[in-house]
């Protein structure tokens, strides 16, 4: 058997709502310098031009991270991974977390959990994940998006710099900035991510393929990953634009599709398809076989924590 056994006793909901956004945390960290790939893919062609900076032409995932490393340093790979690590702890908390008890929830007329109770628990943690963890995300994509030549101007002073500066030229209502493409995204994100791990990781077991370890969880948030970027890419692209902005760029997220289905063409929705699926695959593989295993491991501190001595 490969990894922890499965506990007797059903995860607690905090153990849930604990262990997602750890184990969401720990997929940031390994997959951080993907998606602020991605962020820069998505954005190039946008013709954002910030003063005395010459725009820099990307070229594939590994020339991005390569060009990124050589003209502002292998440290800009991280910019706003602490905003990033802010938000997984709220908005994987939220969505992850919850999805369980949501779904329990809706499937409490049924004796199985449906398709549909599972599509309806999905996009009710993502939008509401969303809600709380909007601000976190806005100041993540800022960060990943500036380029700063090495020794050259920052845009903001640090995450909490940020946060106030954001907060002080655009309003308060500039940290939500693209809340509802946001949520549009997440909705999706979150009915194609653990609704299709739930499915596959289900399928499995039930045909007797793999057991409730770690090669079946390694499948199931491998297939998760690539259903869920290919739904999701439209949306993250224009989430990311539009939240990385200047005040007055586009009306709003609409106008923001259009602008680039002009611009540029249908093929701008899927700018950065390769780092996404990259970053997904990968980050829904270490976030899933971590979230296993962690809620395994608190249930197993728990209960021995509990036996009498």
């Amino acid at each position: 058997m490969v990894g922890l056994k499965p506990s007797d006793v059903p995860p607690t909901f905090m153990v849930k709502f604990v262990g997602a956004g750890t184990a969401a945390c720990i997929a940031d960290l390994v997959t951080f310098p993907l998606d602020t790939a991605k962020v820069r893919l998505q954005i190039q062609g946008e013709c954002l031009a910030e003063p005395n900076i010459r725009i820099v032409h990307y070229k594939g995932v590994m020339g991005t991270i390569s060009t990124m490393v050589r003209m502002e340093g292998a440290a800009s790979l991280y910019n706003g991974l602490v905003a990033g690590l802010q938000r997984q702890m709220t908005f994987a908390s939220i969505r992850i977390g919850l999805y369980d008890s949501v779904k329990q929830f809706y499937c409490r007329h049924s004796e199985n959990s449906g398709v549909t109770c599972r599509l309806l628990a999905g996009s009710t943690t993502g939008a509401l994940a969303v809600a709380f963890a909007q601000p976190t995300d806005v100041v993540k994509v800022r960060f990943q998006a500036h380029v700063k030549f090495i020794d050259g101007n920052r845009r903001y002073n640090g995450t909490v710099d940020a946060y106030k500066t954001i907060a002080r030229e655009e309003g308060v209502r500039g940290l939500w900035k693209g809340t509802l493409p946001n949520i549009t995204r997440n909705a999706i994100v979150n009915c194609a991510e653990l609704v299709t791990y739930d499915l596959i990781k289900e399928a499995i077991l039930n045909h007797q393929l793999l057991t409730d370890n770690l090669p079946c969880h390694f499948v199931a948030a491998f297939g998760a990953g690539f259903c869920t970027t290919v739904v999701a890419s439209p949306v993250d692209v224009v989430k990311t634009r539009y939240m990385n902005s200047t005040a007055g760029q586009y009306k709003n997220a609409l106008n923001c599709a259009v602008t680039m289905v002009i611009n540029e063409g249908n093929t701008a929705f899927y700018k950065g398809f390769m780092p996404a699926f990259l970053r997904l695959g990968s980050w829904n593989i270490v976030m899933f076989v971590s979230y296993e295993q962690l809620k395994r491991a608190m249930m197993m501190a728990h209960g021995s924590w509990e036996s009498p001595h």
